[in-house]
């Protein structure tokens, strides 16, 4: 088998104004860097509505559809914006996710990577936040187990923030275990390491400006890949922000690509041990064009030899 790589053309009619950091560049960024890899592509399809149910009521899909400007673009807050393609592009996001999960767990391929925008981890129940309208990993992991069966799944967030909304979506399923490594302080402001959710399902590690790779990597073989083990997932789901690089200019880390490789590389070991190498993972943050492209590129690189 090899990897899947799950991607669509609306991605890139999601608009956001002149300057706005989750800009549609991002998406050629990625695909560009992943141009020439031996790659099962595969079109993401548009969420169906029953996944979408498990993790957002309908009133608030039914609100986004109402706030869709016909034209020109509409703020919902601060940072994120609505457009005439943004609901096609939420839409495939998510399915994206939800297609990989199918793939994986089918065997259409060994692991899978969401080349998508808008991103996913911030968006809330009923709150669409920080570029974010739609929870994409969340709904994939309610997928796995309501559709597919899986007793359990692992969600691993290495975006630089939080993901304040994939854990507000599932954090009262004690079947799914959310881990997010994030920089503190910083936006959205969430996450801190006490914050461990009604079940004790969330595992949250706070790092300060100026951590390294190494630092990184260390605070996941410490904190989050024990307790990872110890839930033994069917599943794991990789929320894949690469604003922790030194270049991005939204935060404070200082990895390198090579850092995310490492870090995939582990998550991918974890993987082989406890669910035959299963592994999805959905693109999230990443705002240095050049890095992004960079980091992408590392983080697949290393699902695809994973996945020969």
């Amino acid at each position: 088998m090899t990897t899947a790589l799950i991607t669509h053309p609306d991605g890139f009619n999601h608009s956001t104004p002149p300057g706005h950091p989750e800009q549609v560049a991002r998406l050629d960024a990625v695909l560009g860097a992943l141009e020439g890899v031996n790659l099962l592509r595969l079109k993401a399809p548009m969420a169906a509505e029953a996944d979408l149910l498990r993790v957002h009521p309908k009133a608030y899909l039914d609100g986004l559809h109402e706030d869709v400007p016909e034209h020109g673009r509409r703020q919902l807050d601060a940072d994120t914006w609505l457009s005439p393609g943004s609901l096609g592009a939420a839409w495939r996001a998510a399915g994206a996710a939800i297609r990989a999960v199918d793939a994986v767990l089918g065997g259409e391929a060994a692991n899978a990577f969401c080349a998508m925008r808008p991103p996913g981890h911030h968006a809330e129940t009923e709150t669409a936040m920080g570029f974010c309208l739609l929870g994409n990993v969340a709904a994939a992991a309610k997928h796995a187990l309501d559709h597919h069966g899986l007793s359990r799944v692992a969600i691993i967030d290495f975006d630089v923030h939080h993901g304040n909304g994939t854990q507000d979506l599932v954090e009262d399923d004690p079947r799914i275990l959310f881990c997010s490594t994030h920089e503190m302080p910083l936006y959205p402001g969430t996450g801190d390491p006490s914050d461990t959710g009604p079940h004790d399902t969330v595992v949250n590690v706070a790092l300060r400006a100026g951590c390294d790779g190494t630092g990184m990597l260390a605070a996941l073989e410490e904190k989050v890949f024990p307790r990872v083990v110890a839930h033994r997932p069917g599943l794991i789901l990789v929320s894949a922000g690469f604003d922790a690089h030194r270049d991005d200019p939204l935060a404070g880390l200082m990895l390198e690509a090579e850092d995310f490789a490492k870090v995939t590389a582990r998550i991918c070991d974890l993987a082989a041990d406890l669910c035959s190498g299963r592994v999805v993972s959905a693109l999230e943050g990443g705002y240095d064009l050049e890095a992004l492209g960079a980091c992408a590129a590392a983080h697949v690189r290393i699902l695809e030899e994973r996945g020969r």
